[in-house]
């Protein structure tokens, strides 16, 4: 993949995602408010849909190419794009340009994209060097990190939300035990393997209710909605957040 261009005094293009936006847009809205007020101009191709990721990872190749082709079309005059979500920003930079490979048009497409996409947190802290976005929650409230296996396996995102929640006043960070282990969901991987899938969820449901933090944060919203049906399953109260709605100030009576 070609060296990532700076990011400094470039507009970003939101790409929202599919279960943001059609489950939880008020985390899209989260993601546009932090960036706003750090001065990042922001715009949102309509045109977006999907990034191929499912096609993909079930083996429907050329299915993933026409949905990518789309994507890079909807991006074509993107400077950055961002997106809260770890494992869709890996498929556009990992798996771009190992779907057009054996098409150079498309392939320098692919890179290009590949080269200015960024997941949220890595774009504030590795981007434009910032770990503090001005957060203060309204009372003390412990969380922890749950680090989602794209992001920290496919793109290195592990350092960066603990950065930025470190930063946020009146927030104590502890660790989560077992912060990297899956939380079962993996797409299609809970779909077809519901009782492995299960049983992973399980662990990492146990580790929550022994954990001291108030709330667990992350930076994907597939393992919020599979850690969430877990908890609530179990019957406990805490809750898993996107990082983005607590950078914005929306989670636990928090507030820029």
């Amino acid at each position: 993949m070609h060296r990532r261009p700076s990011v400094f005094n470039k507009r970003v293009s939101l790409f929202v995602t599919c279960i943001v936006d059609m489950i939880y847009p008020e985390t899209g809205m989260s993601t546009v408010e932090v960036l706003e007020r750090l001065g990042v101009e922001v715009d949102f191709p309509e045109a977006q849909t999907c990034c191929g990721q499912m096609g993909f990872n079930a083996g429907y190749r050329d299915e993933a190419r026409a949905v990518a082709r789309h994507f890079l079309e909807a991006f074509k005059d993107a400077e950055v794009i961002v997106a809260p979500s770890g494992s869709c920003v890996a498929m556009v930079r990992h798996y771009y340009p190992e779907l057009f490979q054996d098409d150079p048009v498309w392939y320098a497409r692919a890179t290009w994209a590949a080269s200015i996409t960024w997941e949220l947190t890595e774009y504030l802290v590795d981007g434009l060097g910032i770990t503090d976005v001005g957060t203060a929650l309204k009372q003390p409230a412990k969380l922890a990190l749950h680090d989602a296996c794209h992001g920290l396996r496919g793109l290195g995102v592990q350092k960066q939300p603990r950065a930025l929640l470190n930063n946020v006043r009146q927030a104590e960070v502890v660790e989560l035990p077992g912060a990297d282990q899956c939380c079962g969901f993996g797409g299609l991987f809970a779909i077809k393997m519901p009782d492995v899938s299960g049983a992973m969820l399980n662990d990492k449901v146990k580790a929550i209710m022994a954990c001291e933090a108030d709330t667990i944060v992350l930076c994907d919203t597939s393992c919020m909605t599979q850690i969430n049906g877990g908890l609530s399953r179990q019957g406990c109260p805490k809750r898993a957040v996107h990082i983005a709605d607590v950078l914005a100030g929306k989670v636990g009576g928090s507030g820029a």
